[in-house]
């Protein structure tokens, strides 16, 4: 893959890389595209694949993203019209708690790689859970879960591994059921509409002892879930998580993948790009390369608590400066119609894959 000056940090192929309440913005339901990532029937192949000879296939994965011809650009002041009323939904377990303070930058456990096949390669990207009445949502980039590099609209093989580091998965690994994004990303790959929302099954461990596999239960029980900010300001505070892989233009490698590293600053707006349809996006100073793209931009992160609210999530980014090295990246904002996409599917339940011989198989009931 050419190198580009800068690129959608966890990608697309087509032409770069790089308050308590619930309020509900008036947007139009045709907003949302939805499709289905696995079956309960298919999801034995898709765990045997990622977990066996110890991981080889998790370590092996390349960092994803959508390259461009062009460096984004900051072109002005000001910021994005909001189509309502600014809103957030509570992080799990935040529900009813006030958010404390700490000097400390904890990491959160929610973060983690998404991994995924396309054309026989073997991709990853970076991803969160989220909160969602099940339990069981992933926030990250449209372009680490919808194929815009071929007629198909999904890839394939995708599945969660919150808190991954070292090819190890912590918390288990999650196999994506649906996936949610905005219509004008799944068809005319809109950029502006960069993020996706996927509902997976519940985790899945393995007994040595047992040599069967084990169900771990929904994923917000293991690592929780980050809140969801809407029709924000721009220019608030967020920290950045994700898993740089790529290189930087010259050549280095500082980033493997293998460990969650993070950003800190105030976004500005708008980033300009033609050559990937971005007209709106917002930009935050950060060195983080490709691999990186669709880890969360959260706004009022609590390090005591490791959680706030994700209110953006990685799509470009690289070198702004001509140095050959990455030195921003970009989010697409979060309006009604993010949360439009969000709610899609929020209310949806998954279920288990683990059946009572340890085995995997159909076992979806409610």
């Amino acid at each position: 893959m050419q190198k580009q000056l800068l690129l959608p940090l966890g990608g697309l192929a087509a032409t770069g890389l790089l308050a308590a309440a619930l309020v509900t913005p008036a947007t139009a339901a045709s907003t949302v595209s939805k499709a289905k990532l696995a079956s309960p029937a298919n999801a034995a192949d898709i765990i045997d694949f990622w977990t066996t000879d110890g991981g080889t296939n998790l370590k092996a994965a390349k960092a994803y993203g959508a390259e461009h011809k062009r460096v984004p650009k900051h072109v002005s002041t000001g910021g994005p019209a909001a189509d309502g009323k600014p809103g957030v939904v509570p992080a799990i377990g935040d529900e009813k708690k006030a958010a404390g303070k700490s000097k400390n930058v904890n990491l959160p456990k929610t973060v983690g790689r998404a991994f995924f096949v396309i054309d026989d390669e073997l991709y990853a990207c970076s991803a969160s859970a989220i909160q969602s009445q099940y339990r069981n949502m992933v926030a990250t980039a449209g372009h680490c879960v919808y194929d815009i590099d071929t007629n198909r609209q999904t890839v394939s093989k995708w599945v969660f591994v919150p808190g991954y580091y070292d090819g190890k998965a912590p918390w288990g690994v999650y196999v994506g059921k649906q996936a949610f994004t905005h219509y004008d990303f799944d068809v005319y790959e809109d950029l502006d509409r960069d993020y996706a929302f996927v509902t997976v099954y519940n985790g899945i461990g393995y007994d040595a002892k047992k040599d069967a596999f084990v169900d771990l239960g929904p994923l917000g029980a293991n690592a929780g879930g980050q809140g969801f900010a809407y029709n924000q300001k721009v220019g608030q505070p967020v920290f950045a998580f994700g898993y740089p892989a790529a290189p930087h233009d010259d050549g280095n490698y500082v980033f493997t993948g293998q460990k969650m590293k993070w950003c800190h600053g105030k976004p500005v707006y708008p980033i300009v790009e033609s050559s990937v349809k971005v007209e709106e996006q917002i930009g935050l100073k950060c060195s983080m390369t490709g691999g990186s793209s669709g880890g969360p931009w959260i706004l009022k992160y609590n390090s005591n608590r490791r959680l706030g609210y994700i209110n953006g999530v990685t799509s470009l980014g690289g070198d702004t400066d001509g140095n050959h090295r990455s030195d921003m990246i970009t989010s697409a904002y979060f309006d009604g119609e993010t949360y439009s996409v969000y709610r899609a599917g929020f209310s949806l339940w998954s279920g288990s894959l683990v059946k009572k011989d340890g085995s995997i198989g159909i076992t979806e009931t409610k």
